[in-house]
């Protein structure tokens, strides 16, 4: 925790109600475009958008910000995780010069998912004075016109502090389209209200409160490389008393390259999902009674896995879907033996 001017939160500490949060560790980031300061000073919402060797991607990205409705202020913050060509920040820092946007373009050279994601929230924290929530969206996908819009209709609604919308695959592949059935591409609601918890940042709304109090580095860059950073920061929020709510309306389209309708890119990713499940309740239950708890449930999952992957199978019509559930309760007992798929050590193969 950096955070200074301390009180007692859920995760340790927090900064003051109101108070524009300092920090202890220097920036990782720097700034290589921005707004004047006095076009920044009265944003509340602020659009944090990670991107890594995908400027083409990227700037449709931009370009669907730019296109929301609704008549919202809100601006951008284009992270940068590639160190070198910065080929994302070049295109971003034009399009922002040419008045496309409003916000800044930052580079975070150490890579890594988490890191992006940190280096973005606390930009919005120290440079928005303003700040209400922060959003979400990454450079591989498009925002529907009243996605920013259904958001902060939400917002003034709903008694919660963090909010998740749909997100719809577009296959490359149009032959693979039925996959979109795949829980590794499906959201995990369909409906919009309470929900008892959000499990990606693919989509996202969460309010400048649920960040003070769970401090800084927000999400645990230990996941930087296996994914599950946001549902290990859900799992606080969630802990520290925090409410989620689901906006259906609130959707967002994302590319799907042809390699990701390969068996082996879902397989991963299903193994993955299992291994990150299992990290995250280790952690919750700390000790040797807690790990026996947890590998007991994971056995109970693959012993469930057959009937659970017949009835899927049967339902979406394909026996590779059907696999879904034992893949997950594998890399669940793998994660026991240390085995970690580090599916984004390498982003542009993801």
């Amino acid at each position: 925790m950096t955070m200074t001017e301390q009180v007692p939160g859920a995760n340790g500490n927090r900064t003051g109600a109101g108070a524009a949060p300092r920090f202890l560790e220097p920036e990782s980031f720097s700034v290589v475009a921005a707004s004047p300061d006095s076009a920044l000073a009265g944003i509340e919402s602020v659009v944090c958008v990670p991107t890594f060797r995908r400027p083409d991607l990227l700037e449709a990205t931009l370009r669907s910000l730019a296109a929301q409705r609704g008549g919202h202020d809100f601006a951008i913050i284009v992270v940068e995780n590639e160190g070198e060509e910065r080929a994302g920040a070049l295109r971003a820092a034009s399009l922002l010069q040419a008045g496309l946007f409003t916000g800044l373009v930052i580079v975070e050279p150490r890579q890594g998912n988490c890191k992006a994601y940190n280096a973005a929230w606390r930009c919005a924290l120290t440079r928005f004075p303003a700040l209400r929530q922060v959003l979400g969206i990454d450079d591989d996908e498009t925002a529907e016109p009243l996605w920013l819009d259904a958001f902060l209709k939400a917002v003034t609604k709903a008694p919660a502090q963090l909010f998740g919308g749909s997100v719809t695959p577009d296959f490359e592949d149009a032959s693979r389209a039925w996959l979109a059935a795949h829980p590794v591409f499906r959201s995990h609601y369909a409906v919009s209200g309470p929900v008892p918890m959000l499990y990606s940042s693919a989509n996202y709304l969460i309010r400048r409160e649920v960040l003070e109090r769970l401090g800084f580095p927000f999400l645990d860059e230990s996941f930087d490389f296996t994914g599950g950073g946001d549902t290990d920061f859900f799992t606080r929020a969630k802990a520290a008393g925090f409410g989620f709510g689901w906006v259906q309306e609130a959707a967002q389209r994302e590319t799907m390259p042809a390699r990701r309708s390969e068996f082996s890119w879902i397989q991963a990713r299903a193994l993955r999902n299992g291994a990150i499940s299992a990290a995250i309740e280790r952690r919750s239950r700390p000790g040797l009674a807690g790990r026996l708890r947890v590998l007991a449930k994971s056995l109970a999952l693959l012993a469930a896995s057959g009937p659970r992957g017949i009835r899927l199978g049967l339902k979406t019509g394909s026996g590779l879907i059907g696999l879904y559930h034992a893949q997950v309760a594998i890399g669940r007992l793998l994660s026991e033996i240390g085995v970690r798929n580090e599916q984004y050590r390498k982003p542009e193969k993801n």
